[in-house]
This record gives structure tokens, C-alpha cells and sequence, in this order.
């Protein structure tokens, strides 16, 4: 209760000083979860953050002192990285549809792991690498044949853009080999997320352990690196499970030092890609009520921010039917009752919750939306109807920060 009342002195605060929708992002406890990842796993994996989960610049400056490495995925975000003050040897970039151009600005740049995700684009990175005088590290991404049960979204197990199929890696990967212009240091892999059952993520791990050991095995590698894919679910809807992180730590280490263990992994570093594990329990979305009404025996009440500030909680970023984010009015009081909250646009699918229990909502009350670190702003359609766009604060050690990015404005 106190930590609550905490909270919702900083997000009153927040839409006080700098208005509302806003999304506010706790430092401290992005922090703590990374030491808590840090401890399940003994130190066995480095931490390397996905940009594309949350690419505030602030964010992602700060992050230096916090993640090892940044994952990219595009050349916009290996540019943010760089104005953030990373080092382009930190980075590693993926994504399957890497046009020429971009692989050009990356190699020149010195990005310091290419993830390889086809042999057509390995041929491109090599033509530029060789072009450029230059060898390029690439990492090769693979899609296993089989994901476990229980992922949020499959990246793998069927038929996917991501990465090379294992069963046609043994040819892929001697095609890359014999590239003149790359330099073969690793294997990534990341087949699902957004899972909260840690035996489906170890089960997830050993399939990678084996695949990792099979192609090393097969082609004579010497890996320096080893991406694992995280999968980590975070609790966004009622009845979530949060995931057992200490239970996956115990079951899969005895896994990873017998990996290490082996002659050719002395050496290689595992690393751990992780988004919105790391950020995603730190953010809140903060919206005002502007209005409310009764409609057909239904208490509807209007927000100043919806789909366009948060498409995620409204149902439309990877979820079949709608289920509510864990939500509360700031500093609310009084008995529980139902209200749909809906935003300002013009349209039936502007909903950020279907009858969600919450202490009684009026016109000028804060509602919180928990779970809202990462794919906020960015991965809504912030411009649709041009309504104001979320404002982007960060609490840190000096207070409240407005660090909604330049450009953006309302």
C-alpha cells in the first residue's frame, strides 16, 4: 500500500507538471530488475536490451551504465544508439529485412555484431564489407524447429521471416562461411516471447543449447557469442502468473555450465536479448478523464488518451480479443464499480478497457495503466487524428524529467 501511495505521488505529479497522456518510466526500478536478472542467472549471461521495446533517448543514455549491449533493428535505431552515446562495437543488429543501404551505414559505422538473417543478405554484407576493405562480424540467426507451448507470440516453429530454418542451416551456414568479406563469431536465436511458465522457457533454452552445440559442432566453430532470445513475459492482464525468474535460473544454469564447459564455448559469451522484461513493469500510461456518461445502463467514462497514445492496452498490438491491462485510478478511493474507458478518437476501437473495477471515476480523475515500459509511444499510431502525443517522463534520483523526444511535440 505505502509503495502504491508512493507511485501515485510521482504520477500526480507527472500530469500536474507536464500534462496529460504521459508516460512515466521508474529508473530505480529498471535498475532493480536488471540486478534481479543479473542474480537468477548467476552472471552467466550479459544483458543486451532490444531498442525497438523502447527507444527513448533518455532511456536509452542512461541504459549505458545498466545493459552491455543494445540490439538494434533498424538503421533509425543503430542512429539513435550512437546519439545516446553507445559505442557501435556494443551493438548487434537484426532484423530480417535489412536493405543494402542500411547494412552499408551499419559495416561503415562499425556495428559490432551484423545478426545475419538469410544467405542473400550475408552475400550483401560481404559485397559491402569487401567494397569497403573491411571484414564484417556477423552473428546468424536460426529458427528451431519447434517452439514450446506457452509463448505469446511464435517468432519460429512454422514457417517465419526471422532467421534461417535449422534444417537448412548445414548449407546456409557453409555458404556464409565462404564469404570473403564476413567474419562468423556467433549464433542468435530467438523463437518466442512474451511467455510467464518458466519450464517453457528452460525447455525453450535446451533447444537452443542443442542447437547452439549441433551447428558449432557441424562447422567447426569457435562461437564468441551466443544470443539467447529471452522470452520473459511480463503480467499484463488479471490472472497472469508474474514468471518465476529465480525457478528459471535454477532449473537452466546446470545447462549453461555444461555448455560452457565444452572445449569449443571457452570462452563465448552468452547474452541475453531482453525488452519488456526489463522495462515493461517499470512504465505507467497516464491519461484524464475529460468526460463521462451513462450509456444503455453502461458507465463509459472519455479519456484524453487511447489507441493512438497506447495501442497496446487498447487490444490491437498482438492480442486476439481484448483483455484489460491492470489499471487504477490515482489516488482512488471507495468502493469498486465498473466503467469502460474509452479515448478521444473517432472511432468504436478507441477502447482501453471493457468494464474494468475501479474505485468511482469523474471527470478530471488520473487513471494509471500499469505494465506500460515498453512498446508505448513508439509502437502507437500517435499521429492518427492529431491529438496531443503522449509526453515521455522519467523519475530518477533528481525528481521528474520531461524526456519526450525533440521533435515529437504536441
Amino acid at each position: 500500500m505505502q509503495q502504491a501511495a508512493a507511485i501515485d505521488l510521482w504520477l500526480q505529479a507527472a500530469a500536474d507538471g507536464f500534462g496529460t497522456p504521459c508516460y512515466v518510466y521508474d529508473l530505480a526500478a529498471i535498475k532493480q530488475r536488471g540486478q534481479r536478472l543479473r542474480q537468477a542467472f548467476g552472471g552467466r549471461f550479459l544483458l543486451s536490451f532490444a531498442v525497438k521495446s523502447n527507444p527513448n533517448p533518455a532511456l536509452l543514455e542512461w541504459l549505458r551504465t545498466q545493459a552491455d549491449g543494445l540490439d538494434v533493428s533498424s538503421i533509425g535505431e543503430f542512429r539513435l544508439a550512437l546519439a545516446a552515446g553507445w559505442p557501435a562495437s556494443r551493438l548487434s543488429f537484426t532484423g530480417p529485412g535489412k536493405r543494402d543501404a542500411e547494412l552499408r551505414e551499419a559495416i561503415e559505422g562499425g556495428v559490432g555484431e551484423l545478426v545475419v538473417e538469410s544467405v542473400r543478405e550475408a552475400v550483401s554484407a560481404s559485397a559491402i564489407a569487401v567494397e569497403l576493405g573491411r571484414q564484417q562480424p556477423i552473428l546468424v540467426r536460426l529458427a528451431p524447429a519447434a517452439v514450446p507451448k506457452g509463448f505469446g507470440d511464435q517468432m519460429a516453429g512454422r514457417p517465419s521471416p526471422f532467421g534461417i530454418d535449422v534444417e537448412d542451416s548445414p548449407e546456409a551456414i557453409d555458404a556464409i562461411l565462404a564469404l570473403p568479406g564476413l567474419c562468423l563469431q556467433g549464433l542468435h536465436i530467438y523463437a518466442g516471447t512474451q511467455c510467464l511458465r518458466a519450464e517453457a522457457i528452460c525447455e525453450n533454452y535446451r533447444n537452443f543449447i542443442e542447437i547452439f552445440s549441433d551447428v558449432s559442432d557441424r562447422h567447426r566453430l569457435l562461437p564468441r557469442t551466443l544470443i539467447f532470445g529471452s522470452g520473459l513475459g511480463i503480467p499484463y492482464h488479471g490472472g497472469d502468473e508474474p514468471l518465476d525468474l529465480e525457478a528459471v535460473g535454477r532449473d537452466i544454469c546446470p545447462d549453461l555450465d555444461a555448455l560452457a564447459a565444452r572445449s569449443c564455448f571457452h570462452g563465448t559469451r552468452f547474452v541475453l536479448e531482453i525488452g519488456r522484461y526489463l522495462t515493461g513493469e517499470a512504465g505507467y500510461f497516464v491519461t484524464r478523464v475529460v468526460s463521462t456518461k451513462l450509456s444503455r445502463g453502461t458507465k463509459i467514462a472519455i479519456c484524453d488518451g487511447g489507441m493512438n497514445a497506447h495501442l497496446p492496452a487498447s487490444g490491437h498490438f498482438g492480442m486476439v480479443m481484448h483483455r484489460n491491462y491492470p489499471m487504477h485510478k490515482v489516488n482512488g478511493q471507495g468502493p469498486l464499480e465498473p466503467v469502460t474507458l474509452v479515448g478521444p478518437l473517432c472511432t468504436s476501437i478507441d477502447r482501453l478497457a471493457n468494464g474494468v473495477h475501479l474505485p468511482p471515476v469523474e471527470a478530471g480523475d488520473l487513471i494509471a495503466v500499469h505494465s506500460s515500459g515498453a512498446y508505448g509511444p513508439s509502437a502507437s499510431p500517435i499521429g492518427f487524428i492529431a491529438h496531443p502525443v503522449p509526453r515521455e517522463i522519467i523519475i530518477d534520483e533528481a525528481g521528474l524529467r520531461d524526456v519526450t523526444p525533440s521533435g515529437r511535440g504536441i
